[in-house]
């Protein structure tokens, strides 16, 4: 609908320009007749409607060619229908429902393959064959099979495979372990097995013990056999830590007296039995072909004190009939047969004949450094 003065511009200034008016009220001006033409002044003829045909045109159309046409619109607002939710309502709820119905589909497809896997034959481990175990020298095998003996029958992906790893790993001689699935109906073990590095004496029974302090027990193969010191001074019944810190001392000596380089080795090698009940004080039993010496090292410097025994233990033994042991804890002196002398003192006084002891011989401190000296400096200029 047109309001009343809309206005049209013709761009074409040849065509002839009418203007059309129309009463509202169906009345003309009585002064003017209404059929004849109306002048203007630029010669133009203005054409009237008849009343009869006035009632199908708008209240009023203009058209002026100089005047630029505007459109005017009602004022009265069209109502527009609106739906029960908005646009952005609809899709989220259309996202919704196709998150719901993927995360069913997923859901059912999850439900039947964990139906199929459980419940068929294809997926049982039928016998001991089906179950591989890697790594086992030392380590008993039917404490092996035990783990895993109640898994025969069962449906591997029903076996718990972090289970059975700690169940491994409570064999002495197991130091870590690996379980593995393999398809359809396979378990795989690795086993990695603790490195013995001494000897321990625990009452009568003697037992193998790791750089860690584990005590492992004989191995299960006999036909293997090992060649390491006794270590005294550690419990049964000493908790694992406390063995951990005894063994951290003994790992230390050993590892001294090996970086000696070949010497060292022999060094090594020479060890029958240390005794770390006195963290302060280790003692190390040596063994040669005199005889054997028991070898007061303290708790540090072990390399250069075993040096200073080994190169002057002949010495000593011309020098004194019977070494039993040396004391090499002091800076500047060397204490030969300590223990006689201890062991003198603490025997009770008793109503018998005295009985000659054997008196605790101390070595010349600057003669036997010297000489320790002058040695080692002949031995760097070769």
């Amino acid at each position: 609908m047109f309001g009343a003065g809309a206005q049209l511009r013709n761009n074409d200034p040849s065509m002839t320009r009418e203007r059309i008016e129309l009463n509202g009220h169906g009345e003309s001006n009585p002064s003017q007749d209404p059929s004849r033409p109306r002048q203007w002044s630029n010669g133009h003829a203005e054409v009237r409607t008849p009343a009869s045909v006035r009632g199908q045109f708008p209240p009023s159309i203009s058209l002026e060619g100089d005047e630029e046409v505007q459109f005017l619109r009602t004022q009265k607002r069209v109502p527009v229908r609106r739906g029960p939710i908005t646009k952005k309502t609809a899709n989220q709820l259309k996202t919704t429902v196709m998150l719901a119905v993927l995360v069913a589909l997923f859901g059912c497809l999850g439900w039947a393959a964990h139906a199929y896997g459980t419940q068929t034959s294809r997926f049982r481990i039928e016998s001991s064959d089906s179950i591989a175990i890697a790594g086992v020298h030392n380590a008993s095998r039917a404490q092996v099979m035990d783990v895993v003996g109640s898994d025969l029958g069962r449906n591997v992906f029903l076996v718990p495979l972090q289970e059975r790893k700690q169940k491994f790993e409570q064999i002495p001689w197991v130091e870590s372990a690996t379980v593995m699935r393999l398809l359809p109906n396979r378990i795989a073990v690795s086993l990695i097995e603790r490195a013995p590095v001494a000897f321990i004496l625990i009452g009568s029974k003697t037992s193998l013990i790791d750089g860690n302090g584990v005590i492992m027990g004989p191995p299960a193969s006999r036909q293997r056999t090992y060649k390491f010191p006794v270590i005294r001074g550690i419990t049964e019944n000493e908790a694992l830590t406390s063995r951990a810190a005894v063994m951290k001392i003994y790992n230390r000596l050993v590892s001294e007296l090996n970086t000696g380089g070949p010497e060292g080795e022999h060094f090594t090698g020479q060890l029958s039995e240390v005794d770390l009940s006195d963290a302060e004080d280790v003692k190390a039993t040596v063994s040669d072909e005199a005889g054997t010496v028991v070898i007061h090292l303290g708790a540090s410097d072990f390399l250069d004190r075993y040096k200073l025994y080994a190169a002057h233990i002949r010495e000593w033994r011309r020098q004194y009939h019977n070494v039993q042991s040396v004391d090499l804890r002091y800076e500047g002196q060397i204490i030969v047969n300590p223990d006689g002398e201890r062991a003198a003192q603490a025997e009770p006084a008793m109503p018998v004949a005295p009985v000659a002891q054997p008196k605790p011989a101390v070595s010349h401190p600057a003669h036997a450094l010297n000489r320790h000296k002058r040695q080692h400096k002949r031995g760097s200029k070769k």
